[in-house]
């Protein structure tokens, strides 16, 4: 799988990642829950590392360490400033040294309003998910977010989280997110981005890139209907030219070819769909050109 800088440290990450809403919220003992180990083997195998999930997603939290404490993933490496993998976009800076980071890239959030309620939810995030140090807390669709990064930005000092950001998945928000932006030093944005949900590009992916803000996108199959829509249509021909053999191929690579986008994380429960999104995290990134091409394809 490909990896892109973190802006703020170049440590390289995975291009594509696991997000854990609504497959994860499942309880020991189902047959739901037992195929979860493969989507986590699955993601592993293809050289993915990128999990992220929040207190407002059930039993999500849970459920990852729980796996995680059972494969042993709680101890990973991930290499700081990488050389370019797929030719489309440059990293800078030599091949790093080893470092390890604590568990598979765990990425969680504060979902919640004051700075007592926010430290009780963020550490019964840590327990849930059986780490001592997360790679990646966010604010959650920006609740009580200056409180939450205040205490975040002293967690960090103290080494108890690695990085820190927001997030958002809605349009109608993007104003304060713009805000944030321009005003916080951040590491992460995690936002909507999709072949149908194209406004991020306006001015928050460019301005992500201008600020040093890696970026995660969390929707790139448009929330789910955008997929089902095209499953029912012939998968073109270019997208064999691309190394696609599935829309949700086809659906991450677009999202992965802008060149603001670190990473993203389509959700699934199914380590078939786990395999197939990962592949799509290898080989070149077709260029803004190449869909303004192939666009008619695309239309739903």
């Amino acid at each position: 799988m490909n990896t892109r800088p973190i802006p703020s440290t170049q440590e390289a990450l995975p291009v594509v990642g696991c997000g854990t809403w609504l497959g994860f919220d499942q309880r020991p003992g189902t047959p739901e829950y037992g195929r979860l180990a493969g989507v986590l083997d699955a993601l592993f195998a293809a050289g993915g590392s990128v999990i992220d999930s929040s207190p407002m997603y059930g039993r999500s939290e849970e459920t990852t360490g729980e796996l995680l404490a059972a494969s042993n993933q709680h101890a990973r490496a991930f290499s700081v400033a990488g050389p370019p993998q797929d030719g489309k976009h440059p990293r800078g800076g030599q091949r790093g040294h080893e470092v390890p980071s604590v568990g598979a890239f765990l990425a969680t959030k504060v979902w919640t309003s004051g700075r007592d309620a926010g430290i009780a939810q963020m550490e019964q995030s840590f327990a849930r998910l059986r780490t001592q140090r997360m790679d990646l807390m966010q604010v959650h669709n920006l609740v009580d977010w200056r409180t939450h990064l205040a205490t975040l930005r002293g967690w960090k000092d103290q080494g108890r989280v690695r990085y820190i950001g927001i997030t958002h998945y809605t349009a109608s928000a993007y104003g304060e997110v713009e805000s944030v932006l321009r005003a916080q030093k951040l590491d992460f944005l995690q936002i909507n981005y999709s072949i149908d949900a194209r406004d991020a590009e306006k001015r928050l992916l460019p301005l992500a890139a201008e600020r040093g803000v890696a970026v995660i996108v969390n929707m790139p199959f448009g929330g789910g209907g955008l997929l089902r829509r095209l499953r029912d249509k012939p998968l073109p021909d270019w997208a064999a030219e691309i190394g696609c053999t599935s829309w949700a191929q086809v659906l991450i690579k677009f999202v992965l070819s802008h060149p603001a986008v670190t990473c993203t994380i389509p959700g699934t429960s199914r380590p078939e769909h786990m395999v197939d999104n990962a592949a799509a995290g290898a080989g070149t990134m077709p260029d803004a050109a190449f869909w303004r091409r192939n666009a008619a394809s695309l239309a739903v």
